[in-house]
C-alpha cells in the first residue's frame, strides 16, 4: 500500500526542501549509478519523517547509555582517595560553608579570639570522687553519656576558644565518644580508653589522637594529693602544644551550629526546672535563672561548679537526646549515637522537641559498634530545619529510653 503523506508530513517536506536543494550536485555518475542516487533520494523524500524519528531516537539513546555508564564522580569514603588527606588528620568536614561568619565560636555562637581554632576533646570522670571538675566552665560544649549501660557517666569537654589552665581529673575515652569527636572534627585527649577505642584510634583516620598513656611531649600529669586513676590532668596549652608537635592540623574544618538572639528578658518565664535522669548520684538537675538566660546545673543535689575556678557550671543550651545502648564484655557501652532519635532542647526557658540525626555514610571504621563518620550531630526541629541556638554553652545529654526527663515551667 503507498504511504499517503498527511499534512504534518508535507508541511515538513516544505521546511526541508531548502536544505535538499542546497546539497551539491550529482556529477559524472553512470546511468546505473544515477538510477540508484535518484531511488535513493525518492525514498529517503517519502521517509524522511521515519529517517528523522530513528535518527532521533538513537541521539537519546546515545545519551541514556552515556549517563549510565560513562564516567563519575569518584565516591571514596571518608579519608581515602583524596590527596588532601594526611595520617593524622582526616578529611575537610562538610560541603557547606561555616554557619557563623563572624569570628565567632562555631560551637557557641560567641566572639573570641580563637574562633577558628580546631576543638579539642577531653574525656573527663563523671565519678563522685573526682568532683567537682576543672575547665568545664571553659568549654564551648560538654557531651555526657553513660561508659556503663544505666551506670556511670563520662563527660567530653569540647574547647575552642578558652585555655584552661587546668582539666580534668582525665579519664579513658570509649568509641562512642570518638564517633562524636569526628563529627566535631576534633582532635581527641584522653587517659587509655577501652580496648575497642584504643583499635580505632590507631587508624589515623579517626581522629588525631592525645593519649596520656604516650603522654605526647609531656602534655599530661599527675596531679599531687589526689589518689589515682583521679589524678590525672592537663592544660590547654600542654594539649595544643603536643598537638602540634604532631603536626596535626590546627585549623577547624567544621561547620558549627546555627544561633539567633536570646530572647529578651520580658520574654522568659519566670523559671524552670529541668531533670535528666541519669541513674543515682549521677542525675543531674537544671534550674533555668531568667536574669542571666542560664540553666544552673546541679549534679548528685550538690551545686555543681568548676573546681579551677569556683564558677558555677550554667549553660545557655541544654540538649537530650536519646539512644539506646548496651553492655559489651561486661564492662563497656555501646551507644547508638548514629543514626536518629528523639530530641529536645531547651532554651531561653522553652522547650523544642525534634530530633537528633547522624548519617551512617561514608565510615573510615565500620563495624558492628560504630559507623566512624565525619557526619555532623545534628538538632533538628519538625519541621527539619535545624535548631538554633542561644549563643553560650551548649551541654549536650544523652539518655538512655526510659531514663527520667522532667521540665517543668514557672
Amino acid at each position: 500500500m503507498p504511504f499517503k503523506k498527511s499534512k504534518n508530513h508535507e508541511e515538513l517536506d516544505k521546511k526541508m526542501e531548502p536544505e535538499l536543494n542546497s546539497l551539491p550536485p550529482i556529477k559524472n555518475l553512470t546511468n546505473q549509478e544515477k538510477m540508484t542516487n535518484a531511488k535513493a533520494i525518492q525514498w529517503l523524500q517519502k521517509n524522511r519523517v521515519m529517517v528523522v524519528a530513528v535518527a532521533i531516537g538513537i541521539l537519546i539513546g546515545g545519551l541514556v547509555l552515556w549517563k549510565i555508564l560513562g564516567p563519575k564522580k569518584a565516591d571514596f569514603p571518608m579519608g581515602e582517595g583524596s590527596s588532601a588527606t594526611k595520617p593524622g588528620e582526616g578529611t575537610a568536614m562538610g560541603s557547606q560553608a561555616p554557619l557563623n561568619t563572624d569570628k565567632v565560636s562555631f560551637l557557641t555562637g560567641l566572639p573570641c579570639d580563637n574562633y577558628n581554632r580546631r576543638a579539642i576533646a577531653v574525656m573527663e570522670a563523671g565519678d563522685v570522687s573526682t568532683r567537682p571538675l576543672s575547665g568545664l566552665s571553659e568549654a564551648d560544649m560538654v557531651v555526657e553519656m553513660p561508659a556503663i549501660t544505666a551506670s556511670i557517666t563520662r563527660l567530653m569537654g569540647i574547647y575552642v576558644c578558652n585555655s584552661p589552665k587546668e582539666i580534668g581529673s582525665i579519664r579513658s575515652t570509649r568509641h562512642d565518644y570518638i564517633t562524636i569527636a569526628k563529627g566535631l572534627d576534633a582532635m581527641l585527649a584522653h587517659w587509655g580508653g577501652s580496648r575497642f577505642a584504643l583499635d580505632m584510634l590507631k587508624d589515623k583516620n579517626t581522629v588525631p589522637d592525645l593519649d596520656a598513656m604516650s603522654n605526647p611531649y609531656g602534655a599530661f600529669f599527675r596531679k599531687e594529693g589526689i589518689p589515682a586513676p583521679d589524678n590525672g590532668f592537663a592544660t590547654y596549652q600542654g594539649l595544643y602544644d603536643a598537638a602540634s608537635k604532631l603536626s596535626y592540623r590546627l585549623e577547624n574544618h567544621f561547620e558549627g551550629y546555627p544561633h539567633q538572639q536570646e530572647s529578651a528578658p520580658g520574654d522568659r518565664p519566670a523559671g524552670g526546672s529541668l531533670r535528666v535522669g541519669f541513674a543515682g548520684v549521677y542525675g543531674v538537675n537544671y534550674t533555668y535563672d531568667p536574669k542571666t538566660n542560664t540553666y544552673l546545673r546541679t549534679w548528685g543535689s550538690k551545686d555543681d561548679t568548676d573546681s579551677s575556678n569556683g564558677q558555677r557550671l550554667a549553660p545557655k543550651n541544654v540538649v537530650v537526646v536519646f539512644a539506646a545502648s548496651r553492655q559489651i564484655e561486661g564492662q563497656y557501652n555501646d551507644v547508638d549515637i548514629e543514626g536518629s532519635g528523639e530530641m529536645h532542647a531547651f532554651m531561653d526557658g522553652k522547650e523544642i522537641v525534634g530530633k537528633w540525626e547522624k548519617e551512617k555514610k561514608n565510615c573510615v571504621i565500620g563495624n558492628d559498634l560504630v559507623c566512624m563518620t565525619d557526619s555532623k550531630l545534628k538538632f533538628l526541629k519538625d519541621d527539619g530545619t535545624e535548631v538554633k541556638f542561644v549563643p553560650g554553652q551548649i551541654w549536650l545529654e544523652i539518655l538512655e529510653p526510659g531514663q527520667t526527663l522532667k521540665w517543668a515551667v514557672q
